[in-house]
């Protein structure tokens, strides 16, 4: 059976119509959330999903947009399921997510380490994991803020899964030529220089055939307005399901 992925949300970091860019995965019977950012929780409260359906939550990076919403996700675990929510995340990120993001709102009575409200994975960068018998997952380290470690997905040997990024021309070349990717889920600045994240522009420079298997996501509010000026590249939806 084919990956199916929903959005939760598809907007930049400041988007207010489009919520946070976080996904959910579903492999058969194992249901994967990327990234856990503020608007999480409304989102899939609106899909009328459970939390505890979540089997897993892998993060990318520790900024707001995709982490802030796991303070409220450990809590409801803990609370309402009597259970740990399980966590993969790189390395480099066990440190600095739990001292410089959690520790402060999630510290109390039997809980003083990230170990202590999750179920923590850790994932080393450049190996397939597999984290179900139809789902793997290859961190691959893309550059976003000078200093802070981000990481982009490959899933399943096939589907490249951006985590927010600088333009990376050799590593989307690479992947389509080389290593048989068939599907790129990338996000886009539609307006002003791309400093930390991926221009529009850029990504139209592509060959036209690796825009056919790009789909456009962690955009800004003013989208619409974008509509018709991507060439083959479409925009992913919030709440739609595709096929991967």
């Amino acid at each position: 059976m084919p990956l199916r992925l929903q959005m939760l949300g598809t907007g930049s970091a400041f988007a207010k119509k489009y919520y946070n860019n976080n996904a959910i995965l579903y492999a058969e019977d194992y249901t994967l959330l990327i990234d856990c950012g503020i608007t999480a929780p409304l989102s899939l409260h609106q899909l009328d999903k459970s939390l505890d359906e979540i089997d897993g939550i892998l993060i990318t990076h520790i900024h707001g947009d995709h982490v802030g919403g796991l303070e409220e996700f450990a809590f409801r675990m803990k609370f309402i399921w009597g259970r740990k929510p399980v966590l993969y995340i790189a390395d480099k990120l066990v440190h600095p997510l739990w001292e410089h993001t959690l520790k402060g709102g999630l510290t109390q009575e039997g809980i003083a380490s990230l170990e202590d409200a999750f179920e923590v994975k850790v994932l080393s960068e450049g190996t397939a994991h597999h984290l179900s018998p139809c789902l793997s997952v290859e961190l691959i380290q893309t550059p976003h803020i000078p200093g802070k470690d981000s990481y982009s997905l490959y899933i399943n040997g096939e589907t490249f899964y951006s985590a927010d990024m600088i333009f990376q021309r050799d590593l989307l070349t690479r992947l389509v030529e080389e290593r048989n990717c068939r599907k790129i889920l990338h996000e886009v600045q539609l307006q002003g220089p791309g400093q930390v994240h991926t221009e529009l522009k850029q990504l139209l420079s592509l060959p036209a055939e690796i825009r056919r298997i790009i789909l456009l996501m962690h955009y800004g509010d003013e989208m619409e307005n974008f509509i018709g000026q991507t060439e083959e590249m479409e925009f992913l939806r919030q709440h739609q399901i595709y096929t991967l």
